[in-house]
């Protein structure tokens, strides 16, 4: 196994940092939006499947 020189380490970290884009402040925003609306919008969805399969199986278990 191949050494690393410590110095030559944060050499070649310091270069894959640089090549790093980093988002904007306007993207982080717009993503940290969608990413709430998308879980608003997936836990209405799940909320009203939940619903609509425990008023099946309740009135049918009223039936009985």
């Amino acid at each position: 196994m191949a050494t690393t020189n410590p110095v030559q380490f944060i050499q070649q970290t310091r270069a894959e940092v640089a090549k790093i884009t980093w988002p904007t402040r306007r993207e982080v925003v717009l993503t940290t939006v969608m990413v709430f609306l998308l879980a608003m919008v997936a836990a209405s969805f799940f909320f009203l499947v939940d619903l609509l399969i425990r008023t099946g199986l309740t009135t049918v278990l009223e039936a009985f």
